[in-house]
């Protein structure tokens, strides 16, 4: 199921392309569709966190399928760019729930790993991702853009069917029945829960800005349109090792080091990008932002959900996950407007480099003087 709910996040940017053309409109005016997705997967998840004070993670995720479901249909069928943009707000919706209910229910079923089996959760995750241009590409070559919605759909439908069989046949955990108090966890646990809304939240604004308008961004640095669309597997493609590798570091290493490394190493790349050109350099510098960006997931996960307490896990990570979520939300509005206006793409993108490097010296001057949670140190 994860594979399908993130896909129906990331399936709007390999098809910016041929919606704009079908609709007859710029493709930067349909950023606002592909943040509709992610406002829409930051928006239930305060209420999915209410939520699971009074009902299982189980049926919360068994929930998030459903919906992906009817939201995969009703974009399908979607005749106006409004309504298209209420189909991606719902695809959203459904993922902001799913993960609300399985990231906890996943580090609660494995405790003593949780690094490592929510790097195997992010992976699965991740192959969606790498591989939704390709998806896409095929589909796109024996149909048109509403049989992706409509595979997904069908896709949905049987996921959830066998998460249900599954749940009722399987032993879960009951680590998080005493968690029955959102506001009260968030306030107990605030310093940890603001760490991640600052990590995660401007990284990501700038990741989602990137990512929607990267086949775009790549045309202008000269690539054939087929060839750019393929970068986007390659930078979610190099997400898949990252996920593996940084989940294994995030289980032998201090947490709050290995996130601020991801923060300077995403800002050197992404500037690094801006001043690339060609196409195999462009490559290997697409895979270094891919792998770098894709490294912060797991260890933000990891850091929020192995140092929080059974009693607070599932609410104070709904109340990190929400904001975060909306912050980094309208990173595509974002860049489609400034691009609309005429700001260029290197340009763009070298001003959110050096604010990522101005929010990393941040970080490490409070972690230099203890204002900083530090979350789980292995031993």
């Amino acid at each position: 199921m994860v594979f399908l709910v993130n896909f129906g996040r990331v399936v709007f940017a390999p098809l910016l392309e041929p919606l704009a053309a079908d609709f007859g409109v710029t493709v930067g005016s349909l950023g606002v569709v592909a943040s509709a997705a992610w406002v829409g997967s930051a928006l239930p998840r305060v209420p999915t966190g209410w939520l699971l004070t009074k009902t299982t993670r189980a049926r919360v995720v068994a929930g998030a399928g459903g919906v992906l479901f009817t939201a995969a249909l009703l974009t399908a069928f979607a005749p106006t760019i409004p309504l298209l943009t209420v189909g991606a707000f719902l695809m959203g919706l459904a993922s902001g729930a799913y993960f609300i209910a399985a990231n906890p229910l996943v580090s609660e079923l494995f405790p003593s790993m949780v690094g490592r089996m929510l790097g195997i959760h992010g992976m699965a995750s991740q192959l969606a991702a790498a591989g939704a241009a390709v998806i896409v590409t095929v589909i796109l070559f024996v149909g048109d853009w509403q049989l992706t919605f409509l595979v997904v759909a069908v896709a949905a439908a049987l996921a959830t069917a066998g998460f249900v069989v599954a749940a009722r046949q399987a032993t879960l955990p009951d680590a998080g029945t005493q968690d029955r108090d959102l506001l009260g966890a968030t306030r107990a646990q605030w310093h940890i829960v603001a760490t991640g809304i600052v990590v995660v939240g401007t990284v990501g604004f700038v990741w989602n800005g990137l990512f929607n308008f990267y086949p775009t961004y790549m045309r202008v640095k000269g690539l054939e349109p087929a060839t750019a669309d393929l970068m986007l597997s390659v930078l979610f493609g190099a997400g898949v090792p990252a996920f593996l590798v940084t989940a294994r570091l995030a289980d032998r290493i201090p947490n709050v080091p290995l996130l601020l490394g991801v923060v300077v190493a995403f800002a050197t790349s992404l500037l690094l990008l801006t001043v690339t050109t060609g196409l195999w350099p462009l490559v290997a510098v697409t895979a270094l932002v891919g792998y770098v960006i894709h490294a912060m997931f797991p260890a933000a996960d990891t850091y929020l959900l192995a140092s929080l307490p059974d009693h607070h896990r599932a609410s104070a990570y709904t109340a990190y996950s929400a904001v975060a979520m909306l912050v980094q939300a309208g990173g595509s509005a974002v860049v489609g407007w400034l691009a609309d206006s005429g700001v260029a793409f290197d340009a763009l993108f070298g001003v959110a480099g050096g604010a990522l490097v101005v929010v990393f010296l941040c970080l490490v001057g409070l972690h230099a003087t203890d204002r900083l949670p530090a979350g789980r140190v292995p031993t």
